[in-house]
């Protein structure tokens, strides 16, 4: 019996031991990174909750490192913001994880760089300050083919009328 006591109480003492990480963590302050997903030259805004004291935030690839200044408060949570501009040399296609610091914790959150302004899918660069794209470049073809055909007809028409 007092070994299933004592097992008991073990198990307990172990469970508590778990959760207290947890607790801790949950009590830890918040980092947030809006929008996730970004172009060179948009805008992001960057949010901690929970620092008493002053937050940083870093991203050597998107806009180099910021302290976060005070913002609005949700309750009883503390905030500060910062808003940054993706750098030009932000390379598209690629997903940096913005480093977060205060004196309550650390964290990191991920933004992606996509490129805008590129090429529709499907569309053809003229080189002539334009571009051709989707089923109307099928069709253009088409007619200069049609063309192309025409105008090879009335030539061999005309050769062979003159002979």
């Amino acid at each position: 019996m007092r070994a299933g006591l004592i097992s008991a109480a073990a198990l307990a003492v172990a469970a508590l031991a778990a959760a207290a990480p947890a607790a801790a963590a949950a009590d830890g302050p918040r980092f947030t990174a809006t929008p996730a997903t970004a172009a060179p030259g948009d805008t992001v805004t960057l949010r901690a909750f929970g620092c008493a004291g002053p937050a940083t935030a870093s991203a050597p690839g998107l806009f180099g490192t910021v302290a976060l200044g005070p913002g609005e408060g949700q309750g009883q949570e503390l905030e500060q913001v910062a808003t940054v501009t993706v750098g030009r040399y932000a390379a598209p296609g690629v997903r940096h994880d913005v480093a977060f610091g205060c004196d309550g914790g650390q964290g990191t959150i991920p933004v992606a760089v996509e490129e805008r302004g590129a090429p529709a899918p499907g569309t053809v660069r003229t080189g002539l300050g334009g571009g051709v794209t989707g089923p109307g470049s099928v069709k253009a073809v088409a007619v200069a083919a049609l063309v192309g055909a025409t105008g090879l007809v009335v030539v061999r028409r005309r050769r062979t009328a003159v002979r």
